[in-house]
């Protein structure tokens, strides 16, 4: 595909490198010339510096004749007006926004394309806090993902000492769980991913990456990590966009506290808020995280808009006896840094923003995206379309159809019915299948699986 991206921040670099080394043809698009420089340096994309919303830049950077456009700076308007005028002037097919700000999402017939014709909104702050509400509600997961709507649930969690499956192969799991089936789709041990079986053995430290239906994944993840308590406590360090969207879905079911820095922003945030506790000081101010009892929280987030005070925060709070602690970190060279040293679970906006664009790009019909470890792995579903003859899915059993060796079919999703990948189960036609690539070269490979030849009618 013809893409592109216009800004070349966190988000849109991080996109612009992942499309390209999946063979697009990438253009980005800022006029910050030492941004576009690194990623010239870094990756196979084309550059242009300039305003995003200018025609004269649009038409530069190809909007004549690309497929999409995905408009991913730092302002809501430049990327409104880019997108407005990309489809004035060329009916750009498809168009993707970043767009942050809560009074825009409050319309609902602003975006279609009799009026501001964007196809798909993507908020970084809306991903990033589900995120991290999904986690805080699996004490012990370091990532959760959801598919089919919210019925299948992909949880990564790092094996605990004690575990009951420490020191168990994978066969042993079945009796553990008795009538709950569960289909582990990787092991990583340390950095390398293991393709599991009955005879893998499970050691301390691994992080298993497990589908379950989402009522039982509860109970699956306890075979890997123990928790004493479920979560009950919430600090939440920075009262930005993300801080504020966190306490307000979490102040209902748990007991939360926000530190603020700013005292108009404290303020505002005092007010909008029903039951959490809201705080004015710094974030990493030692006697004020021990005098608000930190010690006794459950988790700490740290998600202030600095990489340095969420890190150094985080760890703090560690230090001083919070349970769990999560820091938002940008940069992503940071994250494999920090995360499981010091820092339980270090969250990059970037790669969880990038799930969502993917799954519109993705060949053949794929509904659902993840990006995990960091983006080296991938979860996807796709639907199977076809019969035997115009499909490669269609009419087979699952040990016959020809997968990449990284990739791992875990679950069938049938109607209503969740059913576990065995080899023996047959493919139906609009049968919806999660797979795990853990080598995203192949990517491609599995994409082709969902696509049909052109007899399919």
């Amino acid at each position: 595909m013809k893409i592109i991206v216009l800004g070349a921040g966190q988000v849109g670099s991080t996109v612009a490198r992942s499309l390209s080394l999946e063979g697009n043809d990438v253009t980005v698009v800022d006029i910050d010339h030492a941004r576009l420089k690194e990623l010239d340096d870094t990756s196979d994309v084309q550059t242009l510096v300039g305003p995003a919303s200018y025609p004269e830049v649009l038409r530069a950077a190809g909007a004549e004749d690309c497929d999409m456009l995905i408009a991913a700076t730092n302002s809501d308007e430049t990327n409104i007006v880019a997108i407005q005028i990309a489809y004035t002037l060329y009916k750009t097919p498809a168009k993707i926004a970043r767009i942050r700000s809560r009074e825009y999402m409050r319309e609902k017939n602003l975006f279609n394309n009799e009026h501001i014709p964007i196809d798909v909104i993507i908020s970084p702050e809306d991903l990033v806090t589900d995120h991290i509400r999904r986690i805080i509600e699996h004490p012990g997961a370091i990532q959760v993902v959801d598919f089919a709507r919210g019925t299948v649930r992909m949880i990564g969690v790092e094996v605990q000492r004690g575990a009951t499956m420490a020191g168990l192969t994978l066969a042993k799991l079945p009796d553990l769980l008795g009538d709950i089936e569960t289909r582990v789709m990787a092991v990583y041990r340390g950095k390398e991913p293991i393709i599991p079986t009955g005879t893998t053995l499970i050691r301390e430290e691994d992080t298993v990456f497990f589908l379950s239906e989402r009522e039982h994944s509860a109970v699956v993840m306890a075979q890997f990590h123990h928790e004493d308590e479920p979560c009950k406590r919430v600090m939440i360090a920075g009262g930005g966009n993300i801080g504020r969207l966190l306490a307000r879905k979490l102040e209902r079911h748990y007991r939360v506290k926000l530190i603020e820095a700013n005292e108009e922003r404290t303020n505002e945030l005092a007010a909008d808020l029903s039951s959490a506790m809201v705080l004015q000081g710094d974030v990493a101010n030692k006697k004020l995280l021990t005098d608000e009892g930190v010690d006794q929280t459950d988790v700490f987030c740290a998600l202030t808009n600095d990489d340095e005070a969420n890190i150094l925060s985080a760890m703090l709070a560690k230090d001083i006896g919070a349970r769990k602690v999560m820091s938002l970190i940008g940069r992503p060279e940071y994250v494999e840094l920090v995360e499981r040293n010091n820092i339980d679970v270090a969250i990059s906006p970037q790669q969880i923003t990038i799930g969502a664009l993917l799954t519109l790009i993705r060949r053949g019909d794929v509904v659902a995206v993840h990006s995990l470890r960091g983006g080296s792995a991938e979860a996807l579903e796709g639907v199977a379309h076809g019969d035997r003859e115009t499909s490669k899915l269609v009419g087979r059993s699952i040990g016959k159809i020809k997968l990449p060796k990284s990739a791992n079919i875990g679950v069938v999703v049938r109607g209503d019915q969740v059913l576990v990948g065995h080899h023996d189960l047959i493919i139906e036609p609009e049968d919806h299948l999660i797979v795990l690539i853990t080598d995203k070269e192949q990517i491609a490979d599995v994409e082709k699986l969902f696509q049909v030849s052109v007899t399919f009618i």
